[in-house]
Protein backbone atom coordinates (compact mmCIF):
# COMPACT_ATOMS: atom_id res chain seq x y z
CA UNK A 1 0.00 0.00 0.00
CA UNK A 2 1.57 2.92 -1.15
CA UNK A 3 1.88 6.71 1.29
CA UNK A 4 1.24 10.24 0.85
CA UNK A 5 4.61 11.50 0.11
CA UNK A 6 5.68 14.00 3.54
CA UNK A 7 3.67 12.25 6.26
CA UNK A 8 5.21 11.67 9.47
CA UNK A 9 2.97 8.94 10.93
CA UNK A 10 5.09 8.80 14.08
CA UNK A 11 2.66 11.42 16.20
CA UNK A 12 -0.53 10.43 14.72
CA UNK A 13 0.62 6.61 15.23
CA UNK A 14 0.93 7.68 19.04
CA UNK A 15 -2.74 9.72 18.91
CA UNK A 16 -4.65 6.45 17.76
CA UNK A 17 -3.16 4.81 20.70
CA UNK A 18 -4.27 7.60 22.35
CA UNK A 19 -7.62 7.46 21.44
CA UNK A 20 -7.86 3.17 21.84
CA UNK A 21 -7.09 3.91 25.65
CA UNK A 22 -9.54 6.70 26.26
CA UNK A 23 -12.74 5.62 25.41
CA UNK A 24 -14.17 7.84 28.53
CA UNK A 25 -12.77 11.37 29.86
CA UNK A 26 -11.66 9.39 33.15
CA UNK A 27 -9.36 7.17 31.21
CA UNK A 28 -8.40 10.16 28.85
CA UNK A 29 -7.16 11.92 32.01
CA UNK A 30 -5.68 8.70 33.26
CA UNK A 31 -3.42 8.36 29.56
CA UNK A 32 -2.68 11.81 30.08
CA UNK A 33 -1.22 11.38 33.51
CA UNK A 34 0.43 8.36 32.70
CA UNK A 35 2.53 10.24 29.92
CA UNK A 36 3.41 13.19 32.61
CA UNK A 37 4.40 11.16 35.18
CA UNK A 38 6.97 8.91 32.31
CA UNK A 39 8.08 12.59 31.75
CA UNK A 40 8.56 13.38 35.20
CA UNK A 41 5.87 15.24 36.42
CA UNK A 42 3.93 14.44 39.53
CA UNK A 43 0.58 14.01 40.45
CA UNK A 44 -0.17 16.65 43.87
CA UNK A 45 -3.33 16.35 45.57
CA UNK A 46 -5.92 19.24 45.84
CA UNK A 47 -6.28 18.97 49.56
CA UNK A 48 -2.55 19.02 50.23
CA UNK A 49 -0.17 21.92 50.63
CA UNK A 50 1.59 23.17 47.37
CA UNK A 51 5.29 24.21 47.41
CA UNK A 52 6.31 26.38 44.72
CA UNK A 53 9.30 24.81 43.76
CA UNK A 54 10.78 24.26 39.71
CA UNK A 55 9.24 21.22 37.80
CA UNK A 56 5.81 19.70 36.70
CA UNK A 57 2.96 18.74 38.04
CA UNK A 58 -0.94 17.76 37.47
CA UNK A 59 -4.04 17.93 39.16
CA UNK A 60 -6.86 15.56 38.40
CA UNK A 61 -10.54 16.32 39.27
CA UNK A 62 -13.13 13.38 37.83
CA UNK A 63 -12.36 13.68 33.38
CA UNK A 64 -10.30 16.78 34.13
CA UNK A 65 -6.69 17.62 34.01
CA UNK A 66 -4.73 20.78 34.88
CA UNK A 67 -0.94 20.15 34.24
CA UNK A 68 1.69 23.23 34.36
CA UNK A 69 6.05 23.11 34.14
CA UNK A 70 7.32 25.56 36.72
CA UNK A 71 10.89 26.47 34.88
CA UNK A 72 14.21 26.99 37.21
CA UNK A 73 14.23 31.10 38.59
CA UNK A 74 10.17 31.51 37.76
CA UNK A 75 8.92 34.47 40.16
CA UNK A 76 5.54 35.09 41.62
CA UNK A 77 4.16 37.02 38.61
CA UNK A 78 5.54 35.09 35.75
CA UNK A 79 2.45 34.63 33.05
CA UNK A 80 1.18 31.36 31.76
CA UNK A 81 0.62 29.87 28.27
CA UNK A 82 -2.20 27.40 28.72
CA UNK A 83 -3.18 25.14 26.30
CA UNK A 84 -6.83 24.47 26.58
CA UNK A 85 -8.95 21.50 25.42
CA UNK A 86 -12.16 19.45 26.70
CA UNK A 87 -12.44 15.21 27.36
CA UNK A 88 -15.97 14.45 26.38
CA UNK A 89 -17.48 13.36 23.53
CA UNK A 90 -21.14 13.04 22.65
CA UNK A 91 -22.35 9.91 23.58
CA UNK A 92 -25.21 7.11 25.44
CA UNK A 93 -24.64 7.73 29.04
CA UNK A 94 -26.09 5.41 31.32
CA UNK A 95 -29.01 5.85 33.37
CA UNK A 96 -29.59 5.60 37.32
CA UNK A 97 -31.85 2.48 36.96
CA UNK A 98 -30.11 0.59 33.79
CA UNK A 99 -31.89 -2.57 33.24
CA UNK A 100 -34.41 -2.50 30.99
CA UNK A 101 -35.97 -4.18 27.92
CA UNK A 102 -38.94 -5.76 26.08
CA UNK A 103 -40.65 -8.48 24.32
CA UNK A 104 -37.93 -10.98 25.37
CA UNK A 105 -34.96 -8.66 24.93
CA UNK A 106 -32.48 -7.11 27.47
CA UNK A 107 -31.74 -3.71 27.45
CA UNK A 108 -29.41 -1.07 28.91
CA UNK A 109 -31.60 2.61 29.63
CA UNK A 110 -29.58 5.34 28.55
CA UNK A 111 -29.26 9.23 28.40
CA UNK A 112 -28.43 10.97 25.35
CA UNK A 113 -25.11 12.71 25.82
CA UNK A 114 -24.52 16.55 24.26
CA UNK A 115 -25.38 17.07 20.74
CA UNK A 116 -24.84 13.54 19.36
CA UNK A 117 -25.18 12.38 15.51
CA UNK A 118 -27.67 9.61 16.87
CA UNK A 119 -27.41 7.79 13.57
CA UNK A 120 -24.23 7.05 13.60
CA UNK A 121 -24.52 5.12 16.98
CA UNK A 122 -26.88 2.78 15.37
CA UNK A 123 -25.95 -1.26 14.42
CA UNK A 124 -22.85 -0.21 15.77
CA UNK A 125 -20.78 -2.80 18.24
CA UNK A 126 -20.64 -0.70 21.39
CA UNK A 127 -18.33 -1.47 24.25
CA UNK A 128 -18.70 0.01 28.25
CA UNK A 129 -16.60 2.65 29.37
CA UNK A 130 -16.34 5.43 32.44
CA UNK A 131 -15.71 4.96 36.30
CA UNK A 132 -17.49 2.92 39.16
CA UNK A 133 -17.32 4.42 43.00
CA UNK A 134 -16.80 2.39 45.98
CA UNK A 135 -18.66 2.60 49.47
CA UNK A 136 -14.98 4.08 50.81
CA UNK A 137 -14.64 6.90 48.25
CA UNK A 138 -12.12 5.17 45.74
CA UNK A 139 -12.80 5.34 41.99
CA UNK A 140 -12.42 2.56 39.80
CA UNK A 141 -12.10 2.99 35.81
CA UNK A 142 -14.24 0.19 33.91
CA UNK A 143 -13.28 -1.29 30.04
CA UNK A 144 -15.49 -3.38 28.50
CA UNK A 145 -13.85 -3.22 25.07
CA UNK A 146 -15.45 -5.80 23.00
CA UNK A 147 -18.60 -5.72 21.37
CA UNK A 148 -21.40 -6.05 23.88
CA UNK A 149 -24.49 -3.28 23.05
CA UNK A 150 -25.85 -2.43 19.83
CA UNK A 151 -28.77 -0.09 19.27
CA UNK A 152 -30.57 -1.81 16.11
CA UNK A 153 -32.63 0.37 13.13
CA UNK A 154 -35.81 -0.80 12.41
CA UNK A 155 -35.32 -2.63 8.78
CA UNK A 156 -36.20 -0.77 5.83
CA UNK A 157 -39.60 -3.13 4.93
CA UNK A 158 -40.69 -1.83 8.04
CA UNK A 159 -40.09 1.89 7.36
CA UNK A 160 -40.35 2.31 3.44
CA UNK A 161 -40.31 5.90 4.34
CA UNK A 162 -36.91 6.16 5.24
CA UNK A 163 -34.60 7.09 2.51
CA UNK A 164 -37.22 9.28 1.18
CA UNK A 165 -38.13 11.07 3.69
CA UNK A 166 -35.25 10.67 6.20
CA UNK A 167 -34.47 8.86 9.46
CA UNK A 168 -36.42 10.17 12.85
CA UNK A 169 -35.24 9.16 15.66
CA UNK A 170 -36.73 9.38 19.15
CA UNK A 171 -34.07 9.94 21.66
CA UNK A 172 -36.51 8.41 24.49
CA UNK A 173 -37.91 5.42 22.14
CA UNK A 174 -35.43 4.37 19.57
CA UNK A 175 -32.47 4.75 21.11
CA UNK A 176 -32.01 1.93 23.94
CA UNK A 177 -29.01 -0.60 23.43
CA UNK A 178 -29.73 -4.34 23.31
CA UNK A 179 -27.32 -6.35 25.22
CA UNK A 180 -28.94 -10.26 25.60
CA UNK A 181 -32.06 -11.98 25.87
CA UNK A 182 -33.94 -12.57 28.66
CA UNK A 183 -36.39 -10.97 31.21
CA UNK A 184 -35.45 -8.09 32.77
CA UNK A 185 -33.20 -8.72 36.35
CA UNK A 186 -33.03 -5.46 38.41
CA UNK A 187 -28.65 -4.52 39.02
CA UNK A 188 -27.86 -7.23 36.45
CA UNK A 189 -25.25 -4.52 34.50
CA UNK A 190 -23.68 -3.68 37.80
CA UNK A 191 -23.16 -7.32 38.44
CA UNK A 192 -21.56 -7.40 35.23
CA UNK A 193 -19.30 -4.34 35.77
CA UNK A 194 -18.18 -5.65 38.84
CA UNK A 195 -17.19 -9.27 37.60
CA UNK A 196 -15.16 -6.95 34.82
CA UNK A 197 -13.55 -4.69 37.14
CA UNK A 198 -12.74 -7.34 39.69
CA UNK A 199 -14.77 -5.60 42.58
CA UNK A 200 -17.90 -6.85 44.76
CA UNK A 201 -20.85 -5.38 43.37
CA UNK A 202 -22.45 -4.88 46.98
CA UNK A 203 -19.35 -2.25 47.55
CA UNK A 204 -20.62 -0.32 44.26
CA UNK A 205 -22.02 2.71 45.71
CA UNK A 206 -22.56 4.96 42.23
CA UNK A 207 -21.14 4.97 38.50
CA UNK A 208 -20.48 7.06 35.44
CA UNK A 209 -20.71 4.77 32.45
CA UNK A 210 -21.60 5.25 28.57
CA UNK A 211 -20.84 3.65 25.39
CA UNK A 212 -18.09 4.00 23.53
CA UNK A 213 -17.22 2.31 19.57
CA UNK A 214 -15.41 -0.83 19.99
CA UNK A 215 -14.01 0.10 15.87
CA UNK A 216 -10.01 1.38 16.59
CA UNK A 217 -9.17 4.41 14.46
CA UNK A 218 -7.32 3.54 11.32
CA UNK A 219 -5.85 5.42 8.40
CA UNK A 220 -8.31 5.45 5.35
CA UNK A 221 -8.00 6.49 1.58
CA UNK A 222 -5.93 5.15 -1.38
CA UNK A 223 -2.77 6.51 0.27
CA UNK A 224 -3.81 6.50 3.70
CA UNK A 225 -3.80 10.24 4.09
CA UNK A 226 -7.11 10.50 6.49
CA UNK A 227 -7.31 8.99 9.54
CA UNK A 228 -11.07 7.80 10.70
CA UNK A 229 -11.33 7.37 14.50
CA UNK A 230 -13.95 8.09 17.59
CA UNK A 231 -13.44 10.89 20.15
CA UNK A 232 -11.74 13.40 18.10
CA UNK A 233 -13.36 16.18 18.93
CA UNK A 234 -11.71 16.65 20.87
CA UNK A 235 -9.15 13.81 22.36
CA UNK A 236 -6.80 15.58 19.39
CA UNK A 237 -6.49 18.39 21.07
CA UNK A 238 -5.78 16.43 24.45
CA UNK A 239 -3.08 14.67 23.48
CA UNK A 240 -1.33 16.92 21.31
CA UNK A 241 -1.59 19.66 24.33
CA UNK A 242 -0.34 16.80 26.44
CA UNK A 243 2.77 16.02 23.96
CA UNK A 244 3.71 19.99 23.66
CA UNK A 245 3.90 20.60 27.71
CA UNK A 246 6.14 17.54 27.74
CA UNK A 247 8.20 18.84 25.09
CA UNK A 248 8.00 22.37 26.30
CA UNK A 249 8.90 21.58 29.54
CA UNK A 250 12.33 20.45 28.29
CA UNK A 251 12.94 23.89 26.89
CA UNK A 252 12.56 26.26 30.17
CA UNK A 253 10.51 28.82 28.77
CA UNK A 254 10.21 32.10 30.01
CA UNK A 255 6.53 31.34 31.09
CA UNK A 256 4.63 28.47 32.77
CA UNK A 257 3.30 26.22 29.94
CA UNK A 258 0.29 24.59 31.19
CA UNK A 259 -2.61 21.83 29.77
CA UNK A 260 -6.37 22.74 31.24
CA UNK A 261 -8.27 19.87 29.58
CA UNK A 262 -11.93 20.17 30.63
CA UNK A 263 -14.61 17.38 31.05
CA UNK A 264 -18.43 18.95 30.35
CA UNK A 265 -17.99 20.98 27.57
CA UNK A 266 -20.28 19.33 25.07
CA UNK A 267 -23.03 19.95 27.38
CA UNK A 268 -22.07 23.95 28.27
CA UNK A 269 -18.86 23.48 30.97
CA UNK A 270 -20.75 24.19 33.85
CA UNK A 271 -19.53 21.81 36.52
CA UNK A 272 -16.74 21.57 38.82
CA UNK A 273 -14.87 19.70 35.87
CA UNK A 274 -15.83 22.56 33.46
CA UNK A 275 -14.19 25.13 32.11
CA UNK A 276 -17.14 27.09 33.67
CA UNK A 277 -16.20 26.06 36.82
CA UNK A 278 -13.24 27.21 39.08
CA UNK A 279 -10.76 24.30 38.65
CA UNK A 280 -8.65 26.22 36.22
CA UNK A 281 -8.62 29.46 38.31
CA UNK A 282 -7.86 27.99 41.53
CA UNK A 283 -4.79 26.07 40.54
CA UNK A 284 -2.74 28.89 38.86
CA UNK A 285 -3.57 31.13 42.00
CA UNK A 286 -2.63 28.53 43.78
CA UNK A 287 0.67 28.22 41.72
CA UNK A 288 1.00 31.90 42.05
CA UNK A 289 0.55 32.20 46.04
CA UNK A 290 2.47 28.68 46.48
CA UNK A 291 5.70 30.70 44.59
CA UNK A 292 5.28 33.57 47.49
CA UNK A 293 3.14 36.17 45.46
CA UNK A 294 -0.10 37.29 46.40
CA UNK A 295 -2.99 39.64 45.01
CA UNK A 296 -0.25 42.11 42.94
CA UNK A 297 1.61 39.01 41.65
CA UNK A 298 -1.77 37.21 40.54
CA UNK A 299 -3.18 39.97 38.44
CA UNK A 300 0.46 40.90 37.04
CA UNK A 301 0.68 36.76 36.26
CA UNK A 302 -3.22 36.72 34.90
CA UNK A 303 -2.79 40.07 32.50
CA UNK A 304 -0.14 38.99 30.72
CA UNK A 305 -1.34 35.13 30.39
CA UNK A 306 -2.41 33.87 26.23
CA UNK A 307 -4.36 31.27 25.91
CA UNK A 308 -5.37 28.76 22.61
CA UNK A 309 -8.41 27.18 23.17
CA UNK A 310 -7.79 24.42 20.80
CA UNK A 311 -10.78 22.30 19.92
CA UNK A 312 -11.91 20.92 16.52
CA UNK A 313 -13.42 22.99 13.90
CA UNK A 314 -15.47 22.04 10.55
CA UNK A 315 -13.45 21.32 6.99
CA UNK A 316 -15.09 21.91 3.96
CA UNK A 317 -17.78 18.88 3.30
CA UNK A 318 -17.47 17.83 -0.64
CA UNK A 319 -21.00 17.35 -0.75
CA UNK A 320 -22.37 20.08 1.56
CA UNK A 321 -20.27 22.99 0.30
CA UNK A 322 -23.14 25.59 0.14
CA UNK A 323 -23.05 25.12 4.15
CA UNK A 324 -19.69 26.71 4.57
CA UNK A 325 -18.82 30.08 4.24
CA UNK A 326 -17.87 30.60 0.55
CA UNK A 327 -14.13 32.79 1.42
CA UNK A 328 -13.11 29.90 3.93
CA UNK A 329 -13.17 26.55 3.43
CA UNK A 330 -10.43 24.71 5.88
CA UNK A 331 -9.26 21.35 4.16
CA UNK A 332 -7.66 18.08 5.38
CA UNK A 333 -3.98 18.21 6.15
CA UNK A 334 -3.59 22.11 5.56
CA UNK A 335 -2.67 22.46 9.12
CA UNK A 336 -4.51 23.95 12.24
CA UNK A 337 -7.20 26.31 12.01
CA UNK A 338 -7.84 29.87 13.64
CA UNK A 339 -11.50 30.07 14.36
CA UNK A 340 -12.95 33.59 14.49
CA UNK A 341 -16.37 35.00 15.00
CA UNK A 342 -17.16 38.42 15.99
CA UNK A 343 -20.06 37.70 17.89
CA UNK A 344 -18.06 36.12 20.78
CA UNK A 345 -18.51 31.67 20.10
CA UNK A 346 -15.00 32.31 19.42
CA UNK A 347 -12.58 34.34 21.18
CA UNK A 348 -10.28 35.18 19.04
CA UNK A 349 -9.31 38.99 17.71
CA UNK A 350 -6.89 40.41 15.73
CA UNK A 351 -3.61 40.30 18.43
CA UNK A 352 -4.63 36.67 19.32
CA UNK A 353 -4.11 36.11 15.67
CA UNK A 354 -0.88 37.44 15.82
CA UNK A 355 0.05 35.45 18.03
CA UNK A 356 -1.00 32.20 16.31
CA UNK A 357 0.43 33.23 13.50
CA UNK A 358 3.77 33.82 15.64
CA UNK A 359 3.69 29.92 16.76
CA UNK A 360 2.99 28.95 13.31
CA UNK A 361 5.63 30.49 11.80
CA UNK A 362 8.24 29.49 14.34
CA UNK A 363 7.16 25.56 14.27
CA UNK A 364 7.29 25.97 10.40
CA UNK A 365 3.43 25.12 10.00
CA UNK A 366 0.68 25.84 7.38
CA UNK A 367 -2.34 27.29 8.95
CA UNK A 368 -6.24 27.89 8.01
CA UNK A 369 -8.88 30.17 8.84
CA UNK A 370 -12.43 29.55 9.89
CA UNK A 371 -15.77 31.41 10.20
CA UNK A 372 -18.93 30.30 9.73
CA UNK A 373 -21.70 30.70 6.87
CA UNK A 374 -23.44 34.02 7.55
CA UNK A 375 -26.85 31.57 7.56
CA UNK A 376 -25.56 29.38 9.65
CA UNK A 377 -25.48 29.17 13.20
CA UNK A 378 -22.19 29.10 14.95
CA UNK A 379 -20.87 26.51 17.69
CA UNK A 380 -18.91 27.65 20.40
CA UNK A 381 -15.87 25.99 22.57
CA UNK A 382 -14.71 26.85 25.95
CA UNK A 383 -12.55 30.04 24.62
CA UNK A 384 -15.32 32.61 25.61
CA UNK A 385 -15.82 30.71 29.11
CA UNK A 386 -12.25 30.94 29.76
CA UNK A 387 -11.73 34.52 28.90
CA UNK A 388 -14.56 36.01 30.30
CA UNK A 389 -14.24 34.01 34.07
CA UNK A 390 -10.26 34.33 34.61
CA UNK A 391 -9.93 37.83 32.08
CA UNK A 392 -7.58 35.95 29.70
CA UNK A 393 -6.84 36.96 26.87
CA UNK A 394 -7.54 33.81 24.64
CA UNK A 395 -7.46 32.08 20.83
CA UNK A 396 -9.97 29.77 19.58
CA UNK A 397 -8.15 27.24 17.33
CA UNK A 398 -7.53 23.29 16.21
CA UNK A 399 -8.17 21.23 13.16
CA UNK A 400 -10.12 20.64 10.47
CA UNK A 401 -12.44 17.28 10.49
CA UNK A 402 -15.49 16.15 9.08
CA UNK A 403 -18.18 14.38 10.57
CA UNK A 404 -18.53 16.29 13.75
CA UNK A 405 -19.79 14.67 17.12
CA UNK A 406 -20.48 11.62 15.13
CA UNK A 407 -20.00 8.31 16.71
CA UNK A 408 -16.21 8.21 14.05
CA UNK A 409 -14.80 11.27 12.82
CA UNK A 410 -12.77 11.87 9.98
CA UNK A 411 -9.48 14.42 9.98
CA UNK A 412 -5.97 14.62 7.80
CA UNK A 413 -3.24 12.30 8.95
CA UNK A 414 -0.98 15.18 9.17
CA UNK A 415 -2.93 17.81 10.87
CA UNK A 416 -2.60 16.36 14.39
CA UNK A 417 1.12 16.29 14.08
CA UNK A 418 0.95 20.05 12.82
CA UNK A 419 -1.25 20.72 15.73
CA UNK A 420 1.17 20.05 17.94
CA UNK A 421 3.88 21.23 16.48
CA UNK A 422 2.46 24.64 16.51
CA UNK A 423 1.26 24.29 20.38
CA UNK A 424 4.56 23.80 21.27
CA UNK A 425 5.79 26.08 19.68
CA UNK A 426 3.58 28.55 21.54
CA UNK A 427 3.86 27.15 25.10
CA UNK A 428 7.97 26.80 24.70
CA UNK A 429 8.46 30.57 23.03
Amino acid sequence: MSAQPGIDRGHTDDLMSFLRASPSPYHAVASAAERLEKAGFRRIEETAPWDGTAGGRFVLRGGAIIAWYVPEGAEAATPYRIVGAHTDSPNLRVKPIPDTGAHGWRQIAVEIYGGALLNTWLDRDLGLSGRITLRDGSHHLVTVDRPLMRVPQLAVHLDRSVNAEGLKLDKQRHMTPIWGLGGVEEGDLIRFVAEETGVAAEEIAGWDLMTHSVEPPAYLGRDRELVAGPRMDNLVSVHAGTAALIAAAQQEPPYIPVLAAFDHEENGSQSDTGADGPLLGTVLERSVFARGGGYEERARAFAGTICLSSDTGHAVHPNYAERHEPGHHPRPNGGPILKVNVNQRYATDGAGRAVFAAACERAGVPWQSFVSHNSMPCGTTIGPITAARHGIATVDIGIAILSMHSARELCGAQDPRLLAKALNAFLGA
